[in-house]
């Protein structure tokens, strides 16, 4: 074996070893040493690496400096942008492949299609497509497989079912493919008789289904199939505690959850695994438990701001508002920036509270100290905060300024507030835009009616009931309008 052969494998040793992640740039500086920064075999290795690491800039920067790259090294580069955003230069480099007159292989396809995939481009991936057959390369299994991703992420199951009933040989991957399509369109009982129809599943397949099965609000049958998944003998990994915890905290299935904590623990999960540490601390703040919650929050080895939202809004939420609130503090003073959920929890936690100027610090500090604009749940928080604490003119002027259109939820916590506190004059304003918003809700006639009731204003009830009448509107059975 000659030197400069046994110098470029032990460099593809390096490349796929352990340490490469570390030792990247070392590397590169080793074979450019060795004069081998012009071997396609060398680079094309390199560039592969460079994309399993999310280092796709490097592995362009890399390219540019190929004076001859072959097709080993195109498929290398187009692959690595199929991989990572925003994936059309995939195409750029495989326009610059056949400006090269190097004829594309089946290699070359593969990440084309995926690359039209995440980028929803139906047109483009079809083109494509249509370009795989017209060279005879649509029976490989990758090709095939990377046509079901694009036909099923552009939401054409018809055509990805096509490519799909052709196959001889369909892995796991194809399964999962097809259940995600179908259930991203809808379609949950394909889903579900194609996931019955497996021959093998992975912990990803269980995963897809449970998740599509949340995402359609069939919480009941989530939980069944993650039993189901137990019994069988597959064992969860962090995605599945991540889906079935929250589950369990809507269902007020604390045994499973608990069970699940316990699960985590044992397989090594916590303190490290911050999604799984963010759901058990989400989950028994829903359930309630809020010494088991502050436990695994203390006991987390790291936390990014999503774990201090699901502390915080778990707080407001168990009625401790001034905890929630010194939290935030010391969020802010440990330097993690807040965001949008973060101001959600700690406005909620002031409504709790009563903390009323407090609330309005936090509320003014959001765009000005931390560039978050208030978005209509802001606003909600703030109009209940006031509300609760009798600032009822205070909460009008608020909603009144809203950069949005407020909601009926704002107008109907006003005019909650209005008739705890007794102010008529906006409880009627209040009552009169819920009508205006929601003209086919009786409710909210039979609320108007009763602000004219109390102010013993006959006149405008009789006025209400004729609007009612006139507009086809239904009171519901169990509403009462006074008079």
């Amino acid at each position: 074996m000659s030197r400069g052969r046994e110098i470029e494998r032990k460099i593809l040793r390096l490349l796929h070893g352990g340490k490469t992640r570390t030792q990247l740039t070392q590397i590169h500086a080793h074979f450019l040493r060795q004069g081998l920064h012009q071997s396609n075999q060398i680079l094309a290795h390199f560039v592969s690496v460079c994309a399993s690491l999310h280092r796709v800039s490097y592995a362009t920067r890399l390219f540019a400096h190929a004076h001859n790259p072959n097709i080993l090294l195109f498929n290398a580069i187009i692959k690595a942008h199929s991989l990572c955003a925003p994936f059309h230069p995939s195409f750029s480099f495989f326009s610059l492949m056949k400006t090269r007159a190097i004829s594309p292989d089946q290699y070359s396809f593969a990440p084309l299609l995926k690359s039209a995939a995440n980028l929803r481009h139906r047109t483009l991936g079809q083109c494509v497509h249509a370009h795989v057959i017209r060279l005879g390369f649509e029976r490989h299994a990758s090709i095939r497989v990377a046509a079901v991703e694009l036909y099923a992420a552009c939401e054409r199951m018809d055509d990805a079912a096509k490519v799909f009933d052709e196959m001889r040989h369909r892995d796991v991957i194809v399964w999962n493919l097809m259940i995600r399509g179908f259930c991203k369109t809808g379609d949950l009982e394909t889903g579900l008789k194609l996931f019955g129809q497996m021959k093998e599943r992975t912990v990803v397949s269980w995963n897809l289904m449970m998740s599509s099965l949340v995402q359609n609000k069939k919480q009941e049958k989530a939980l069944e199939l993650f039993r189901v998944m137990l019994e069988q003998g597959f064992e969860p990994d962090d995605a599945s505690l991540v889906i079935v915890l929250p589950v369990c905290a809507r269902l007020g299935a604390v045994d499973v959850g608990e069970w699940v904590h316990s699960y985590a623990n044992t397989k090594g999960f916590l303190p490290d695994a911050i999604n799984v540490g963010n759901s058990l601390v989400d989950f028994y703040c829903k359930v309630g438990n809020l010494q088991a919650a502050w436990g695994i929050f203390n006991d987390m080895a790291s936390k990014n701001v999503v774990s201090w939202n699901a502390m915080i809004s778990g707080l407001a939420y168990n009625g401790e508002g001034e905890v929630g609130v010194d939290l935030f503090e010391e969020m802010v003073r440990g330097g993690v920036v807040p965001n949008d959920s973060t101001f959600v929890g700690v406005l909620a936690c002031c409504a709790h509270a009563g903390l009323v100027d407090r609330g309005r610090e936090l509320f003014a500090s959001m765009s000005v100290k931390f560039g978050v604009s208030p978005k209509l749940e802001h606003y909600g928080c703030v109009v209940d905060l006031l509300g609760r604490c009798g600032h009822v003119r205070e909460a009008r002027d608020l909603i009144k300024s809203m950069p949005v259109e407020p909601t009926a939820a704002l107008w109907g916590a006003l005019l909650s507030a209005c008739r705890t506190y007794g102010d008529r004059e906006i409880a009627e304003t209040a009552a009169k835009e819920l009508v205006r918003l929601e003209p086919w809700n009786s409710g909210n006639f039979v609320l108007l009616s009763n602000v004219y009731a109390e102010e013993g204003r006959w006149d405008e009830v009789e006025k209400v009931r004729v609007l009612m009448r006139g507009g086809g509107v239904k009171k519901v059975p169990g509403q009462s309008a006074t008079g």
